[in-house]
């Protein structure tokens, strides 16, 4: 019962702190949406890290590190740190700009300016809140799984189970459905304020606790008296294919680089850059951001190749997916602070799991209750037919329908967090050359943006199918040349297939009018 007081404190914790931001609320739905551009450096840099640190990175990583070894850290972690910064730099500064000079909100509203079409936005909006969902299970499903792993023992008579790991433990579906609705409270009632300051207090607790936790764990598994002899020990454990990029080709490890310019067309990272006080606030963001990814990618990669050693106890032996008698790598790092710490800093080490989770799930679950109410209601049904208080409220009944069904859709629990957010990650990689193409090149055009974005939903579509919706984590395209098979990940295909269609298409048709462009490419400029 100890992890289970000490996560239910820590929700009730957040979901105060949630409320007593709404008290800052200015009542408007610029302060709900974008707190008045009122974000300073600390405060951006915490809510911008919060939210790409997700699920995904934890749960995600540590689960992955378990299955494929150590070059998990160098695929994705050392590419994220430099090419997140990257986008914030190139892009989110750009953004910015323009949507504090022209009152933007959302992605949709900059592209319908910048390509001079209205429709854009109905073509855009659903394939954007598509990806989103995914991103969503991703935290869903995982803070269901931590839930039930960390809660192992304390309700055995109302959740019995075969496996003694998960014996008693909350529920997959409640264990989602109490983070879902912490989530839902405090962003229907403090909407952006809110949020950016539950992520910065969620970030700071994720970080801190997860270093407690890597110490600890490499304590417990070495049994050595100092910290550099118990990595020894724990690292000489691990065998020879989980420390080396062996099993894993070089071109599969390289087209995973790609994926992290997936930054650059969040909808959600648009609407936080859009928060910003001035463009000075992104100074500190873009330094210290790929330390952040370091300070918190590199103990969950070590712990998940910890995993694999005999250095974990047998008993209890790690959780299997149910009715198969496969590891659920999801449950790794729970596991191993549940049985490698106390009960007290193993509840500690849970709310800080769960902070990574839900400083995610907030500023997604807002992003497209904003879409929603700019991009389609208001700007079809005409924003004079709603008061702004009306237009507040329609944001948040959004907000509730997504979670609701964010929530059933987890229930279909697919096997890898990993997995899932790559083929995510995936899609909004593949529409980057939209966002760059629109803020730097002068001869994309509306046909040409047309082409881009439904080149990536069909090929996304097409490979998301052909690896049987995520099922086969291990997908890749293979490209065979000169008697050499080269696998590639999915990502290449589709980022080529958007880029191409883009480029190809601008060449051919007619660029936006003059003064559309001189609104975005000022000759002075040029």
């Amino acid at each position: 019962m100890t992890e289970f007081i000490i996560i239910m404190v820590y929700l009730s914790l957040l979901l105060g702190l949630g409320l007593f931001a709404s008290r800052l609320f200015r009542g408007t739905k610029k302060d709900y949406m974008l707190a008045s551009h009122s974000i300073g450096p600390f405060l951006l840099l915490m809510s911008l890290f919060g939210t790409t640190m997700t699920a995904f990175a934890l749960v995600g990583s540590s689960g992955e590190a378990f299955k494929e070894g150590i070059g998990v850290y160098g695929m994705l972690a050392s590419s994220s740190g430099i090419i997140h910064s990257l986008c914030f730099f190139v892009v989110g500064v750009k953004l910015w700009s323009y949507g504090r000079r022209y009152g933007y909100t959302t992605q949709i509203q900059y592209f319908r300016d910048r390509l001079d079409h209205d429709a854009i936005g109905l073509l855009m909006f659903p394939i954007l809140v598509g990806l989103i969902i995914p991103y969503l299970l991703v935290g869903v499903i995982s803070s269901g799984t931590v839930i039930q792993s960390m809660t192992g023992g304390a309700f055995t008579s109302l959740f019995p189970s075969q496996n003694p790991a998960i014996n008693g433990g909350l529920p997959p579906w409640l264990g989602s459905l109490i983070i879902c609705a912490v989530v839902l409270i405090y962003v229907f009632f403090g909407g952006m304020r809110g949020t950016a300051w539950a992520n910065a207090f969620q970030t700071i607790v994720f970080m801190i606790l997860g270093v407690v936790t890597f110490f600890v764990i490499a304590y417990k598994l070495g049994g050595q008296d100092s910290l550099i002899d118990n990595l020894r020990t724990a690292s000489e454990a691990v065998s020879m294919e989980k420390t080396t990029r062996i099993e894993m080709s070089k071109t599969k490890f390289f087209t995973y680089l790609l994926i992290p310019l997936s930054v650059g067309m969040f909808p959600h990272l648009f609407q936080h850059w859009l928060t910003a006080r001035s463009a000075s606030s992104f100074k500190l963001p873009i330094v210290a951001h790929p330390l952040f990814i370091m300070i918190v990618w590199v103990p969950c990669v070590l712990i998940g190749v910890w995993a694999t050693t005999s250095l974990v106890p047998a008993t209890p032996p790690l959780p299997k997916i149910p009715g198969t008698n496969v590891v659920n790598a999801n449950a790794v790092l729970a596991f191993l602070v549940k049985t490698q710490t106390t009960p007290i800093l193993g509840g500690l080490l849970t709310a800080g799991i769960l902070a990574a989770i839900m400083s995610s799930l907030d500023s997604q679950f807002l992003c497209i209750g904003t879409m929603f109410e700019n991009d389609l209601v208001t700007h079809y049904l005409g924003k004079d037919r709603f008061t702004d208080h009306q237009q507040l409220w329609i944001t948040r009944g959004f907000i509730v329908g997504i979670v609701a069904v964010t929530y059933l859709l987890s229930l279909s629990n697919p096997s890898s967090v990993f997995a899932l957010g790559v083929w995510c990650f995936s899609g909004f990689a593949s529409l980057f050359p939209l966002v760059f193409a629109a803020l730097y090149w002068r001869k994309l055009t509306v046909a040409g943006a047309y082409a881009g974005v439904l080149a990536t939903i069909l090929s996304w579509s097409y490979l998301f199918w052909k690896s049987d919706f995520a099922a086969n984590r291990t997908y890749t395209v293979d490209i065979s040349f000169g008697g050499e098979t080269y696998e590639t990940m999915p990502v290449v295909s589709i980022f080529l297939c958007s880029t191409i269609a883009m480029v190809i298409v601008s060449l051919i048709t007619k660029p936006p009018r003059d003064e559309v462009l001189d609104k975005f490419f000022p000759k002075h400029a040029s």
